[in-house]
């Protein structure tokens, strides 16, 4: 058996710690991270939103994350601030951004909505603004959108303009009168409303 030098064995070392070296998986690329997709679109890549009007709320959510987006949200078309709890029970009137655009992955998709039962108005309705100094004209709101735009520390009454009904889920009814008056200036007063439900005409 031939005995190698201390030069033999300096460079067989040298090349063993290159080869591990080589072979890190914790060794710095010099390309830096992400040189291996640099090529790669990923989710940044464009993508055409669907057409989803029309749709039922469950069957357009489908469709939006079959067509790669994943980011939904949506609104009560009808201004009355009700919550989406069952998707099925909805229908899609509105949708941002429009059918047809192209947008990353990532955007969000918003999806305006009314009842099965209701039309979709001509444009999406918005519950009022905050109150300032004065009481807004609260005539047609839903009851529960105009309790919200108040001051939290208001105290508000109401009651069934046709009848003598207790008035459980705010947002199934509509304005019919207020007091104080619009413009008056609000100075920490009780707020009262009539209502009826949506569908029926105040008296």
């Amino acid at each position: 058996m031939r005995t190698r030098g201390p030069a033999a064995a300096i460079v067989l070392i040298a090349a063993v710690a290159a080869a591990v070296t080589g072979c890190d998986p914790h060794a710095t690329d010099p390309q830096g991270p992400g040189a291996a997709t640099s090529g790669s679109t990923g989710a940044a890549a464009a993508r055409t939103v669907p057409d989803l009007v029309g749709k039922g709320l469950q069957a357009a959510q489908d469709t939006a994350q079959a067509a790669g987006f994943h980011h939904l949200t949506s609104h009560d078309s009808a201004g009355r601030s009700r919550h989406q709890i069952l998707d099925r029970d909805w229908k899609v009137c509105s949708q941002k951004p429009a059918a047809g655009t192209k947008v990353s992955a990532g955007t969000e998709i918003d999806l305006g909505s009314v009842k099965l039962a209701e039309s979709c108005p001509r444009s999406d309705r918005t519950p009022p603004a905050k109150a300032g100094a004065t009481m807004p004209d609260f005539t047609g709101k839903a009851l529960n959108t105009a309790a919200d735009s108040l001051p939290s520390n208001t105290s508000i009454g109401s009651s069934d303009a046709a009848g003598h009904r207790v008035i459980v889920l705010r947002s199934n009814w509509r304005i019919c009168t207020q007091k104080p008056a619009a413009g008056t200036r609000l100075n920490g007063q009780p707020v009262m409303f009539t209502a009826v439900k949506f569908g029926e005409r105040c008296p």
